[in-house]
């Protein structure tokens, strides 16, 4: 797209992207598939917190996140603490000159207006908060394009964010439970739409791709600790999940099948390693996905899903997989039920081991069927997002869909 004036629409793309999370990562590949289909003459560049990943693996420029390279690691002493605090401080400047340089900015997708996993106020909240109010006093609009929320316990985060959702230009959420938590905090979601989540743009594997060995199992793995709310008893919670997962695993191997563990985040390391080490069988193997292409690609070659990180529930119901969740967050619940796996669903914070094997061979027993079904919910889906990328379009580039409204139309 091109303005009147022939300088084309600068775009820029804001987030915890490039820093390890896939799922992340496949919400702004997400967004530059439509950005390049749609508006193929757009310049974009992103604010983000890993630019050398960004620049690497998307060819886009990009520019770091926060001015203090130490942001979201505890500081302690004197001299770490006085920089984060300073750090806050020129972040509000770097935040408004870069929003300056853009015509559009687009958060994409991602759990940007929730804390169902540990977070601090003053990190990304604030961040976010800065961009979307920099956004209103330059007339720049911030678009929160298929976003997450959830009710947020801690006052000064819930304040936070909002305040960023009411002073971003378009809203739109990947649930419907989202929308209803934002509303529950005080912001007007009356114009705002619900979409599936954007990963589901993304490209599936052809079919005929590798076959993994009979009976494959993918086990996907979190470092999980509870949520935010769940800070006194994250110990307690993250054995018990780790103990439970690695029962389960441990049982599926005494049956001869072969397990794959997955992962979402760099963070998800220990985990992994920690249930090689208890399990230790050949049976057992890791996964090494960089993208959620190669998550997909792991779980179209497993006859069946029992996974705990929201994007590798979506990996594998895109490619059709019959999945179990262990579910920590209603994004996962709502992300079921939409797919029509409902059912499916067993708590993380409360892994039973025999409880969940049982609901495992429910899932195998149905499988012919849950297949059948993830077909039509998966098509469903892709027409749901052309919608969402079509309504985008209207709300941030009207120069763009004005000009389509006048060309010639086609004979059919």
């Amino acid at each position: 797209m091109t303005p009147p004036d022939g300088t084309p629409v600068r775009v820029g793309v804001f987030g915890l992207l490039g820093s390890g999370n896939l799922g992340n990562d496949g919400s702004l590949e997400a967004v530059l598939g439509y950005l390049r289909t749609a508006h193929p003459d757009a310049v974009v560049d992103a604010l983000c917190g890993g630019p050398e990943v960004v620049t690497a693996r998307y060819g886009i420029p990009a520019t770091r996140l926060h001015w203090y390279r130490g942001e979201y690691r505890t500081a302690s002493r004197a001299g770490a603490i006085a920089a984060k605090g300073l750090g806050k401080l020129v972040d509000a400047f770097r935040t408004a000159a870069w929003v300056r340089r853009h015509d559009v900015v687009i958060v994409p997708g991602m759990g940007v207006l929730e804390a169902t996993l540990p977070l601090r106020p003053w990190g990304f909240p604030y961040a976010l908060f800065l961009l979307c109010a920099s956004g209103r006093l330059l007339r720049t609009p911030v678009a929160l394009v298929g976003v997450g929320a959830a009710t947020i316990g801690s006052r000064p985060t819930r304040a936070l964010v909002r305040w960023s959702a009411r002073l971003a230009a378009y809203r739109s959420y990947r649930d419907a439970q989202s929308r209803d938590a934002l509303r529950a905090m005080g912001v007007d979601t009356a114009d705002d739409a619900v979409f599936p989540d954007l990963a589901f743009a993304l490209p599936t594997p052809r079919p005929g791709g590798p076959a993994g060995p009979p009976g494959l199992v993918c086990v996907g793995v979190m470092a999980f600790h509870g949520s935010d709310d769940d800070r006194a008893r994250a110990a307690e919670i993250h054995r018990r999940y780790l103990d439970g997962t690695t029962r389960f695993v441990r049982t599926l191997v005494e049956d001869g099948r072969p397990v794959r563990l997955l992962t979402g985040d760099a963070c998800d390391a220990p985990v992994v390693a920690a249930i090689l080490d208890a399990v230790d069988s050949p049976l057992v193997t890791a996964a090494e996905a960089a993208s959620l292409a190669d998550l997909m690609a792991e779980t179209a070659a497993a006859d069946t899903v029992v996974a705990i990180r929201y994007h590798n529930l979506i990996c594998a119901l895109k490619v059709g997989t019959p999945t179990l969740a262990l579910s920590y967050a209603a994004k996962s619940d709502a992300l079921m039920a939409r797919m029509g796996l409902g059912a499916y669903r067993h708590p993380a914070r409360e892994v039973d081991a025999d409880r969940l094997l049982e609901q495992f061979r429910a899932l195998e027993k149905h499988a012919a069927q849950l297949r059948r079904i993830l077909v039509e919910r998966n098509l469903a889906a892709t027409r749901q997002l052309d919608r969402q990328f079509a309504a985008l379009t209207t709300a941030l580039f009207p120069a763009a869909d004005q000009a389509r409204a006048r060309a010639p139309q086609e004979a059919p």
